[in-house]
């Protein structure tokens, strides 16, 4: 009886222990990206708030869904999480049909770590200055405004989708290989309309007044964007948030949730941090994990619906 006792109590005294080994974060893209830098910065601070290290594994292929997967696979202890974003944390499975995990039920959200507003840019030749007149503009055009894309199922091509659909405006998807390229399509008059994560050559486009800014996504306007107004602000209801967050495969226990929360938020919390996310076009957010699930949730049936309606696959 006091063996079985002892044994009873072990799940109790791993979790006071916890963490007592290294701890993986799969990034699901190639090293050098957005997800993966911000992952790297956290690295080191996180690995002393948790006294514990913390090992960056980046783990890429097929739209983030390869990393994402083990994760979502691996055992619910806490010692496997994902560094996601809207990409493969939400959006993928909707797309692909094999990638092999809910992005709900497969998950335990821990906390976010970041957010950005999507920029929305039109070459000057676009006789409109506001998010109205380019409603007003487009509705005139028979054939539709041409707008690119980093590539079918980004979350720019299901954000842009999103606005025609609300707008009532009929726009033409022109997918290219990556963010950069895009940028040059909209500069070199190839497409008129870009609604993207912001970036020094856009920015640089912008002031020089070779683009037209028009809005960001975010539903208040962004400090990353001083005096942008907001998309919503013309377009009632329409917003798009680019979040970036951990979360641990489904069944991890609450308190071990709760550690790694109550780390991610002292290293959130660090000015320094805070001033190197802005550095990389993302404000550093903080939230609970029932916070991060609920929007995760919120944002599953509304791409679900953007992808039905607008017959969006990659396969």
């Amino acid at each position: 009886m006091g063996a079985a006792a002892a044994t009873m109590l072990l799940p109790g005294v791993a979790l006071a222990q916890y963490p007592d080994k290294p701890i993986k974060l799969i990034v699901p893209y190639s090293p050098g990206g957005t997800t993966d830098i911000m992952a790297r910065t956290l690295q080191e601070p996180l690995s002393k708030a948790l006294g514990q290290t913390v090992i960056v594994d980046n783990k890429a292929g097929a739209a983030g869904a390869i990393g994402t997967r083990q994760v979502a696979t691996a055992p619910a202890d806490g010692y496997t999480l994902i560094f996601g974003n809207n990409g493969p944390s939400a959006i993928t499975p909707l797309i692909q049909k094999d990638a092999g995990y809910d992005p709900i039920k497969d998950f335990a959200p821990v906390s976010l770590v970041s957010i950005a507003p999507l920029t929305l840019v039109v070459h000057p030749s676009v006789p409109a200055n506001n998010i109205k007149e380019l409603i007003a503009w487009a509705k005139t055009q028979p054939g539709g405004v041409d707008y690119a894309s980093a590539g079918a199922g980004s979350l720019g091509h299901l954000a842009t989708e999103l606005l025609a659909k609300e707008a009532g405006i009929k726009l033409n998807h022109v997918p290219y290989k990556g963010q950069a390229p895009t940028t040059m399509a909209v500069l070199n008059g190839e497409v008129k309309l870009l609604l993207t994560t912001s970036s020094d050559t856009q920015d640089a486009a912008v002031k020089s007044g070779k683009l037209k800014l028009l809005g960001v996504s975010t539903p208040q306007p962004s400090p990353l964007m001083p005096g942008a107004p907001t998309i919503g602000q013309s377009l009632p209801g329409y917003e798009t948030v680019v979040w970036f967050g951990i979360l641990a495969p489904a069944g991890t226990p609450a308190p071990v949730i709760d550690r790694l929360n109550a780390a991610i938020r002292t290293v959130l919390s660090d000015a320094e941090i805070q001033k190197k996310f802005m550095g990389y076009g993302c404000i550093a957010t903080a939230s609970t994990p029932q916070q991060f699930a609920a929007m995760i949730a919120a944002e599953v049936p509304k791409w679900k619906s953007v992808v039905a309606t607008a017959n969006i696959t990659t396969q």
